[in-house]
């Protein structure tokens, strides 16, 4: 995994104009042609562009995909992924779902007559019980945003084979350095790329992966089509991102098991989100399934004025949207993340004023320990 990482397809990297180490920027709009009927393999950037190419073959290597697209943010990836299908079709989803994929499966809903449950997936009963005749597909994520719940990707392959439904999993949490959801027996892989792939929060992207050549034809003729591709020189900062994934998450994860560790003790701090800790219920299915916990704590503050507080006193740690980047972010998900999400339901999955998600990055851990301290105080 780390050699991929830095390699990507040996065959592509290897053949760089003029032994270029690092992809060059294929920095333009279209391709001449050869001769008539001829061409070199690009014609033009909204379909195709070198630069581009590396980076999705990469992505797909990482996950286990026999195609990869790279979209210009994760909303547009699932956007692309939406169009795969007819209206009427009926979903069953993770109830605690990033709000931003909320969002769009409510706009969904009116303009194309698609149909959403929203259900706690851990739960592999209540999972089938929702599946109907018009069920096309199980839309999970594990460890899901922000409370962390963990979802048993294997039995969730196993009913989505039982009753002929497509496999969808969001992966940004734990990145394919961390879990491969196609080995688990998905269908179709989902990131924003913008979060642990590109890693230093300067560039937005979206992947959209899948291990079947039947799906990946139709997701590249809609790629080309509606024209969400990513640009070269987006595509080459997150393959230069992709390069450090291994070291930057090794890194991540030790200070986040450090934090939530911390956390734990600390008066002001009711509960702890982390499914590093032994006592998280989704322990060992999340042990089972990927090869670490990643670096994203959730956690209960003992009030409200305790939680506006840190956020207002952090130093080092930035208030701020996103995840996964070098950079330590804390985000209050009633407000950012999740603010679209209807305050029932919000309320119900625990996502209320005291509740704060914290992203871990590479800082010495010491230091982020003492800022969180003192924003505690």
């Amino acid at each position: 995994m780390e050699t991929t990482c830095i390699c990507g397809d040996p065959e592509t990297s290897k053949n760089h104009s003029f032994g270029a180490v690092s992809v060059p920027i294929y920095q333009t709009a279209t391709f001449a042609h050869p001769g008539i009927g001829e061409s070199t393999g690009h014609n033009y950037t909204r379909e195709s562009n070198p630069t581009r190419d590396e980076l999705e073959k990469t992505v797909s290597a990482l996950e286990g995909a026999v195609d990869t697209v790279a979209c210009t943010s994760g909303m547009a990836a699932i956007s692309l992924m939406m169009e795969l299908f007819d209206s009427g079709s009926h979903f069953v989803c993770t109830e605690d779902l990033y709000g931003g994929s909320v969002r769009i499966f409510e706009a969904l809903e009116k303009k194309r007559g698609f149909s959403f449950s929203y259900i706690n997936t851990a739960d592999v009963e209540a999972v089938e019980k929702a599946i109907t005749d018009q069920t096309k597909a199980l839309y999970i994520e594990t460890p899901s945003n922000p409370t962390m719940q963990v979802t048993d990707l294997a039995e969730m392959s196993r009913l989505a084979t039982k009753h002929g439904l497509l496999l969808i999993v969001d992966n940004t949490f734990l990145s394919p350095y961390l879990q491969n959801p196609i080995a688990q027996g998905a269908d179709l892989v989902v990131h924003s790329g913008t979060k642990f792939l590109g890693g230093h929060n300067d560039t937005l992207a979206g992947f959209l992966c899948t291990p079947i050549k039947a799906l990946a034809e139709q997701i590249r003729y809609l790629f080309k089509t509606i024209g969400s591709g990513l640009s070269p020189f987006d595509s080459f900062l997150v393959l230069r991102g992709i390069k450090t994934l291994s070291v930057r998450v090794e890194r991540q994860q030790e200070n986040a098991m450090k934090i939530a560790s911390w956390l734990k003790e600390q008066k002001k701090v009711t509960d702890v989100y982390y499914v590093g800790l032994p006592e998280h219920p989704g322990y060992e299915i999340n042990q089972k399934q990927s090869r670490g916990a990643g670096s994203m704590i959730s956690f209960r503050t003992d009030t409200e004025e305790t939680a506006r507080k840190v956020l207002e006193r952090v130093k080092l740690i930035s208030y701020a949207e996103s995840l996964g980047g070098v950079e330590s972010l804390i985000t209050y998900p009633m407000l950012q993340t999740h603010g679209d999400v209807p305050v029932e339901i919000r309320e119900r999955l625990g996502i209320t004023e005291t509740f704060l998600r914290l992203s871990v990055g590479i800082e010495n851990v010491d230091d982020l320990i003492a800022d969180l301290e003192q924003a505690l105080a």
